[in-house]
């Protein structure tokens, strides 16, 4: 039987050979890992080189991964985020180099650039200190030195903006950023006190600008877009304030100067969407209720109110309430007299309520400030030729009705006209004679106002009845006169012998 000693001691004269053999192949795994780390390096070089960044960024993550204290893998990776645009991404690797070499002259020069352009100017020259410090190269001596008296020219005009802000000189302050963040164009700071200057100043498109800036520059700006929301709602614009209130409230849902505007904008974005949809149903008269709630609902900014006069002239318009169009659309256009939408529509209440030398100056106002809108030139073709057809005969004037009338009050005022002014009502031979025209300028009234096809002609400016309308084609018995009138002959055999019928 072999003893335990005996084979204890066979297992150790193997243990020399089991450790060589263990050293060797970690010896090679790390050679492996080494020549994996170069190539990656070598070929992450040459795809920059190429403009492959994409590519490029890949070997240099690779590259990293496999050796995290290669601070030359590092700072290519930040040289390739740089050349990407990506800043952000750049400024960790960078400082990653200087903490693994911190006489790495071209990482801290390339780090403090980039803290001078976030505002971070303390940061900045603590860098390029430093780099005067190290025996920089000439080159890196005169850029660290240029960009030193930068950070402390940008420092002084800093410390004036705030002072001429403080002192509510917003013209001052903002020319003094404008200088700021031409270097630092990235410091969210400087930016938001701009914006701040240009809400002071009334310059609300350059406010919204900086503030667009500031919420990408700081990832968690709650305040940005809040501002924004604010700015795009009494700007009177619901829909973006709407969108920025939302970001706010993604970023932090218990916000609370969000979440309770976002409940006012919400309830006043609805009650526009409802009305606009009453409109495209036609459903005008509720359309102007609803807008009449948005009034409520926002009394104290001016933009909603007149747009809320400016959609009730239109419904208005559309509903065929001239007279209340006209003066609803007059309320508006003496805020903003160029509004082209409000001068349409109330061209269109002065068509209907038939004022057509005012419609025809409303369609000409709007033609100035647009030029190729199809519809204003119709527009004021049509009232043009209302205009001239008003001149010479008006069919609803004849029969007494409006425009709007339908058929049935149509034919009841022709019946009422044509007993009064049938022509065997009159002796005397003058009123029988004038008694025939105005008899055969009824019927042919009612004629034209109780066919559709004649109707819209007729309402377009274009008398059927007209043989110079016509051009000269004669389309009905009417326009060869009195003689042939529907249903008698009054020059038949002796006196007027009229069958007359009530159609």
């Amino acid at each position: 039987m072999v003893s335990i000693e005996h084979v204890a001691h066979k297992i150790l004269t193997y243990v020399p050979y089991v450790l060589v053999l263990i050293d060797m192949r970690y010896e090679g795994v790390k050679c492996g890992r080494e020549a994996s780390v170069d190539n990656h390096m070598e070929m992450g070089k040459k795809l920059l080189a190429a403009g492959q960044l994409a590519d490029a960024l890949s070997h240099f993550h690779a590259a990293v991964d496999g050796d995290p204290k290669n601070y030359i893998a590092f700072y290519r990776r930040a040289t390739v985020y740089l050349a990407m645009g990506k800043s952000k991404s750049a400024l960790p690797d960078l400082s990653r180099v200087i903490e693994l070499k911190p006489d790495f002259t071209s990482a801290r020069i390339q780090r403090g650039n980039l803290l001078l352009k976030q505002g971070r100017l303390d940061e900045a020259e603590s860098d390029f200190k430093k780099v005067l410090k190290s025996n920089p190269s000439d080159k890196e001596e005169r850029e660290a030195q240029s960009q030193l008296i930068k950070s402390d020219e940008i420092q002084r005009l800093v410390a004036q903006a705030r002072s001429s802000f403080n002192s509510k000189d917003y013209g001052t302050a903002a020319a003094e950023l404008d200088t700021v963040i031409e270097t630092c164009v990235w410091d969210v700071t400087s930016r938001e006190m701009r914006a701040e200057c240009f809400i002071q100043m009334g310059e609300m498109g350059k406010a919204i600008s900086d503030l667009k800036a500031a919420s990408k520059l700081k990832s968690d700006n709650t305040q940005a877009f809040y501002k924004l929301s604010t700015i795009y709602y009494n700007l009177g614009d619901h829909e973006m304030s709407l969108n920025e209130v939302r970001e706010c409230l993604k970023l932090d849902p218990d916000h609370k100067q969000c979440y309770s505007h976002y409940k006012q904008v919400k309830k006043l974005n609805k009650q526009i969407q409802s009305a606009e949809e009453l409109i495209q149903e036609q459903r005008y008269e509720d359309a102007v209720s609803k807008y009449e709630a948005v009034m409520k609902t926002e009394p104290n900014v001016h933009y909603f109110s007149l747009l809320a006069k400016e959609r009730i002239c239109h419904a208005l318009a559309q509903g065929q309430h001239a007279s209340k169009a006209i003066s609803v659309c007059s309320e508006v256009l003496e805020s903003n007299p160029q509004n082209v939408n409000v001068l349409k529509d109330r061209a269109e209440a002065y068509v209907q309520d038939e004022q057509y030398e005012e419609a025809i100056k409303d369609y000409e106002s709007a033609a100035q400030h647009s030029e190729n809108d199809r519809q204003i030139k119709e527009g004021l073709e049509r009232a043009q030729r209302l205009l001239k057809q008003s001149q010479k005969r008006d069919y609803y004037k004849i029969l007494g009705v409006k425009r709007t009338a339908q058929k049935k009050e149509i034919i009841k005022a022709y019946r009422k006209l044509a007993q009064q002014w049938h022509p065997d009502n009159f002796q005397d031979p003058q009123e029988k004679k004038k008694a025939e025209k105005k008899f055969i300028d009824i019927a042919q009234a009612k004629e034209v106002l109780t066919d559709p096809e004649m109707r819209t002609k007729y309402d377009h400016g274009e008398d059927p009845m007209d043989p110079e309308s016509q051009q000269g084609h004669r389309h009905h018995h009417f326009n060869e006169g009195f003689h042939n009138f529907q249903g008698f002959n009054p020059f038949g055999s002796g006196p007027f012998n009229f069958k007359f019928n009530f159609n």
